[in-house]
């Protein structure tokens, strides 16, 4: 996206450096890196950045107006609604696909948004080892609002930990070490110092939990929550009988809430009016269906990992569903190819991080990951045997 940087990135590139710095990564926690990361990082340029920004603060103007927990209430289901809801959510992601308008000009247009955690912990050491091993202008940063490494890591912690000891905070995941993402959870301890605890290790005693820490019975006061329930949903009936804990009136504090993964969420997207969020629609209040269907996409409100959505709809997709009001039409954008690389250009998406300390008024952006892809849709499974293409970050000029 700029091209003087990117020409002479590419000219700079060699598939030994590549591997150098993967084996870097591959040493930050061995063994854990269980996803592709691609040969390069993303170059954002001001105008473009603050196109996103402008979008994200738009974003977080609706889920700062006083109307929105009402309006967002219903997105919660009810067989899911945990107890002791804070008032926001101390994490937020907004994913932007790299777009192209009607008239050939690229512009962001956003994608899905997640008031719950992603790579936090990772991106900090990503940075560090792609500045080792490529030449990134030093007028560039993964980092937004004048943070850097420090700052971001002692914010992250800050919000993690709240005034508690980081032994009574927990990172709480079903069978971490067996997660694609599980780097982050190590990284993301590697920063706070907070043990990784799974949910079948819980103990619970009245509405208090606790975990073994070395053996001794250890309080947990606050939990950094992983659990996805859609992911809960999925596993052994043991497991799904363990997760019905989490839906007692627990003597815990939560960062973030779980109920913040469905308010923000898919959920919001048609109460947002922005050049930059495609129109959506909720299925069951739609009067009469676009003629033109192969301009929109089919999402349900609540899957993960982009489960359930159809790209190229039929009548007949739309006729078998029984749920309409968990369902989002949206317009579809136009990836484009913006990424140069040696065998054709790649698309990209930017999710931006930002985090809301207790106390502050609105949360702030602080930093980024990026995913390149080739395939139909953005994701591992779309780009199966691809090269420049898979994990990265985003470099904006500052």
């Amino acid at each position: 996206m700029v091209p003087a940087i990117r020409k002479a990135y590419n000219q700079a590139f060699s598939p030994a450096v590549y591997q150098a710095y993967i084996h870097d990564l591959n040493n930050l926690h061995p063994g854990a890196l269980e996803f592709r990361v691609a040969e390069t990082p993303v170059f954002i340029d001001k105008a473009f950045k603050e196109k996103v920004l402008d979008a994200c603060e738009s974003i977080v103007d609706v889920i700062c107006a006083p109307d929105f927990m009402e309006k967002s209430a219903i997105a919660i289901p009810a067989n899911v609604n945990v107890p002791n809801e804070t008032g926001h959510s101390h994490f937020i992601a907004f994913d932007f696909g790299i777009c192209e308008n009607a008239a050939g000009e690229l512009e962001p247009q956003l994608i899905e948004m997640q008031g719950f955690p992603t790579l936090f912990g990772y991106q900090i050491f990503q940075d560090q080892v792609t500045r080792k091993h490529f030449s990134i202008p030093e007028h560039y940063s993964c980092y937004l609002n004048g943070f850097d490494a420090q700052t971001y890591a002692t914010l992250l912690k800050e919000i993690i930990l709240g005034h508690h000891a980081a032994e009574n905070v927990v990172l709480l995941e079903i069978l971490p070490h067996q997660q694609k993402t599980k780097i982050d959870f190590y990284c993301t301890s590697e920063v706070t110092g907070i043990p990784i605890v799974c949910l079948t290790e819980l103990i619970q005693e009245g509405m208090d939990l606790f975990y073994l820490a070395n053996g001794v019975k250890t309080p947990i006061h606050r939990i950094y929550n992983r659990i996805i329930f859609d992911d809960l949903q999925q596993q052994s009936p043991e497991i799904q009988a363990k997760g019905k804990l989490l839906l007692d009136p627990l003597n815990v504090e939560w960062v973030p809430h779980p109920n913040w993964f469905y308010r923000i969420s898919k959920h919001t997207l048609p109460f947002i009016h922005h050049p930059y969020v495609p129109s959506t629609q909720f299925l069951n209040e739609i009067v009469a269906l676009p003629t033109d269907l192969e301009n929109y996409v089919l999402k349900p409100l609540f899957s993960f990992a982009g489960q359930g959505v159809v790209i190229d709809i039929q009548p007949s997709d739309l006729a078998a569903i029984k749920d309409p009001e968990n369902w989002i039409l949206q317009r579809k954008v136009k990836y484009a190819d913006v990424i140069e690389t040696p065998d054709g250009g790649a698309k990209a998406e930017i999710r931006i991080f930002y985090f809301w300390k207790d106390g502050e008024a609105r949360p702030i952006a602080t930093n980024n990951l990026a995913r390149l892809s080739k395939g139909k849709m953005i994701g591992v499974r779309y780009n199966k045997d691809k090269e420049w293409v898979g994990g990265s970050l985003a470099y904006f000029e500052q």
